[in-house]
């Protein structure tokens, strides 16, 4: 465990949720905070609460040019970034057949592809200070939730992305660690919630449907950070869960014979009430922002 104060801690999606919490947590134990994301108001409120030391940077993880720029400014302003927590996501609930197409890239262009651009982006610096990398998967890495597969596909990616890094830089001194957490009480979970359809289908998970407070995934995933673990479990029977991953699609696929086809014609009712775009969209406020930036507005 390396002392935190002083420490250069650039998080994606740090406008909101898990990302600004947990910003402003590290910050109270005397991180230096970087903070990017889309949405240039909250980014400032958060810097301010993470007092003097902290900076904001609006950039997209879509844009590898806006994201580029960030980062080398992140490095310019505090000459090191000493641990990157690559956290921005979005969640756009949809059965694959007939959910908007551009929606179900646009979560994989986020949750995948922008944790890939910020990894390659930020590892020079991780390298020269020989840092830390958490990369924020999911339990939908695990267990995969009809209605959500662009982004269980996503997150399954961002684990074998993790578990992928972590062997090949090891020997170079950075340390790779991969969060994966189940419901927790943040802006996106809730934007799930409201959806006239899948709402009622996340919520009606055995067991897994149970949302979390946002400190208690603070606190796991600061000490996660404090300790450079190679996993982050919010909460720790994900761990267990990983175990048996073989049986889980078995046991959804049982659960699921009655509740899918009700709610596949929820959908498509839905959609047709509606329009795909706006069914389809990302949950959230956040995911209002992600879609407008997409958008061009």
């Amino acid at each position: 465990m390396r002392p935190l104060p002083g420490q250069v801690v650039l998080i994606t999606g740090a406008s909101r949720g898990i990302g600004a919490a947990v910003a402003r947590k590290l910050a109270k134990d005397g991180a230096k905070l970087a903070l990017i994301g889309l949405e240039p108001d909250e980014l400032k409120q958060v810097a301010e609460d993470c007092g003097p030391d902290a900076g904001w940077w609006e950039a997209d993880v879509t844009d590898t040019e806006s994201l580029r720029t960030a980062v080398e400014s992140v490095a310019a302003r505090y000459g090191r970034i000493d641990v990157v927590m690559a956290n921005a996501g979005i969640a756009a609930p949809g059965f694959t057949r007939s959910m908007d197409p551009a929606q179900w890239e646009r979560v994989l262009d986020v949750d995948l592809y922008g944790v890939w651009r910020t990894v390659h982006l930020t590892l020079p610096y991780l390298l020269e200070s020989k840092g830390y990398l958490l990369l924020v998967s999911s339990l939908a890495a695990v267990v995969h939730i009809p209605g959500l597969a662009s982004y269980n596909v996503a997150k399954a990616g961002v684990e074998a992305m993790g578990d992928t890094l972590r062997p090949e830089l090891k020997h170079l001194g950075v340390r790779v660690g991969v969060a994966h957490m189940t419901f927790v009480d943040t802006d996106m979970v809730r934007g799930v919630d409201d959806h006239p359809v899948f709402g009622k289908v996340r919520t009606g998970i055995p067991l897994a449907s149970k949302v979390y407070p946002l400190e208690f995934a603070v606190e796991k995933f600061t000490d996660g950070i404090k300790r450079r673990k190679r996993t982050v479990h919010v909460p720790e029977w994900i761990g267990l869960l990983k175990v048996f991953r073989w049986v889980i699609p078995h046991v959804i696929e049982a659960g699921s014979r009655f509740s899918v086809p009700k709610a596949d014609r929820a959908a498509l009712a839905d959609i047709q009430a509606r329009g795909a775009a706006v069914s389809s969209r990302a949950s959230g406020a956040g995911g209002l922002a992600d879609t407008e930036k997409a958008s061009g507005r």
